[in-house]
């Protein structure tokens, strides 16, 4: 009799770091799942990290990390799942040890935790005259700036700790499909010269790293594309056999669809060149892959591929860039339009008399021109939000700036209220790239 086809189910436990935590728990009570990914950093989460780990060292990993932990471990434990999670964020070896004691507490024996690091790259830095990639100035123009640069790992890190037999893995900042990737080179025994393999992976990982998303999330327009239950969303799961073929579907009972439109708008999101999706493991081709639905809620993804890495690594630089002003006031009733726009010359006459320029300012009336400039399509609103966002060099600056659009409550037009103000330290972020070769991963384990 012949072997049945090992199969391998790995679900999307979060799809960023404010994400629902039930729908995770749901999967792994009943997906059947051989691993369960959490996917939680996003370009600036990690740099907003590294600032929390500044100022207290045992900090800058997921702030939800604790709240998972507690709702998934011991269902991972009693369902024999496999964690894997990028929620150490700034700091994966202070995430896992805080994991292991949470661990102890709930009375889970013998799990063995690990953390991979190494993305950490700001000592490589040195005085190169790197450029970014968005701007394309040199790195040095922000050089006394920079809080943080964190490379995108590939699968190797993840590879040792599962080899080591990990129950639990918290990366830094590794690349989002090659979370997914690694269990299936692990499970399967892939080389890391399959890429055309690694490239079916990368697209699993790609189709399944929002969660929620390829369920149906963010698709839904409440007009043409109608989602059932989307109070009660599902995350998907995905089931991949050693060939690299795989299907995508949720829980039955979970709300949500997967349907090739859903599939296809994820296969889509934040892809530039379908045919060079550049990863740290491989450049994955999307352009000849298919979708067919199998059943209801089923999805079957073939044609996907993959060709040899480029052997660099992208690094998020994060630095401070500056102030952040924001400050609104509300007009409505008869003329809220045209008390707004009056609101709005005031400010701009205040700001050219008595404020040194800002280094960016921007006006929005919310409901009249904040998404589409010039556009009107209401020409007698009821109500109106103004907003003035402006950046600054410092915060006294932005500070001035705020309080002088509350100074409009009695030195404006009619009837204004609601004021809201903040001003907030800009964190920016630009890439450069790096060499491959000088980045390598690390690994640390505890138990419980």
């Amino acid at each position: 009799m012949m072997k049945p086809e090992k199969t391998i189910r790995i679900g999307s436990g979060a799809g960023y770091s404010g994400d629902r935590i039930e729908p995770a728990v749901d999967l792994i009570k009943e997906g059947n799942l051989d691993y369960i990914v959490f996917e939680c950093l996003a370009e600036r989460t990690i740099a907003l990290a590294q600032l929390q780990k500044m100022k207290d060292p045992i900090l800058g990993y997921d702030p939800l990390l604790e709240d998972r932990m507690r709702a998934c471990l011991p269902l991972c434990v009693s369902n024999r799942v496999k964690l894997i999670s990028n929620m150490g964020a700034a700091n994966p070896v202070a995430a896992a040890r805080k994991t292991a004691a949470l661990a102890k507490e709930l009375g889970l024996k013998k799990i063995k935790i690990a953390a991979v690091y190494g993305d950490d790259v700001k000592s490589l830095l040195d005085d190169t005259p790197y450029t970014f990639m968005e701007s394309k100035d040199s790195i040095l123009s922000v050089a006394d700036e920079i809080i943080s640069a964190n490379a995108y790992l590939g699968v190797e890190g993840i590879l040792m700790a599962l080899q080591q037999g990990a129950d639990i893995i918290l990366t830094g900042r590794v690349a989002d499909p090659s979370l997914f990737l690694a269990p299936l080179v692990h499970e399967f025994g892939w080389s890391l010269e399959s890429y055309p393999l690694l490239g079916k992976g990368t697209v699993l990982g790609h189709l399944l790293e929002c969660a929620g998303q390829v369920c149906g999330g963010y698709f839904a327009d409440g007009v043409k594309k109608h989602v059932p239950d989307l109070g009660n969303l599902g995350f998907p799961i995905a089931e991949i056999t050693a060939d690299g073929s795989f299907y995508i579907s949720k829980l039955k009972d979970s709300g949500g669809m997967v349907t090739t439109g859903t599939c296809k708008e994820q296969l889509l999101y934040e892809v530039h060149n379908p045919s060079e999706y550049l990863t740290p493991d491989v450049v994955a081709d999307f352009s000849g892959i298919s979708f067919q639905e199998l059943d209801k809620d089923v999805v079957a993804v073939t044609g996907a591929t993959g060709r040899v890495l480029t052997g660099k690594l992208k690094v998020s630089v994060g630095y401070r860039d500056g102030y952040m002003a924001d400050a609104q006031l509300s007009y409505g009733g008869s003329y809220a339009l045209e008390r707004s726009r009056l609101a709005m010359e005031i400010m701009e006459e205040r700001i050219r008399g008595k404020h040194s320029e800002p280094e960016d300012i921007l006006f929005d009336l919310i409901g009249i021109d904040s998404l589409f400039k010039g556009v009107t399509t209401n020409a007698d609103p009821q109500e109106i939000r103004l907003r003035l966002a402006a950046k600054t060099r410092t915060r006294e600056a932005a500070v001035k700036l705020v309080n002088e659009l509350e100074t409009l409550y009695t030195n404006g037009p009619a009837a204004g209220g609601g004021v809201s103000k903040s001003v907030s330290e800009i964190i920016a972020i630009q890439s450069i790239l790096i060499d491959k070769d000088k980045v390598a991963p690390k690994v640390e384990y505890f138990k419980s």
